[in-house]
């Protein structure tokens, strides 16, 4: 997939492990989905799609593991589905 127009409610964040890395948020509310994408240049690489409910545990999940100090912090994810 190619490089498309940011949707009004959005934003990229650029990754520190390789150049030319971004992850897009952004938001879709005619869908209800809140959709995160990984780039590569103007490459689309992975695109994961959040119903708005999951968002809150998704933040709530990003803020722990900025903040985990080992192993015991870890906690099982589930399964993807």
């Amino acid at each position: 997939m190619t490089i498309s127009p940011l949707p009004r409610h959005g934003d990229v964040i650029v990754g520190r492990d390789v150049t030319g890395r971004t992850l897009r948020i952004s938001g879709h509310p005619e869908s209800g989905r809140v959709v995160l994408s990984i780039w590569q240049d103007t490459v689309c690489r992975a695109t994961l799609r959040l119903a708005p409910e999951d968002v809150p545990q998704f933040v709530e999940m990003l803020t722990r593991s900025a903040i985990s100090r080992g192993d015991d912090d870890v906690r099982d994810l589930g399964t993807a589905g």
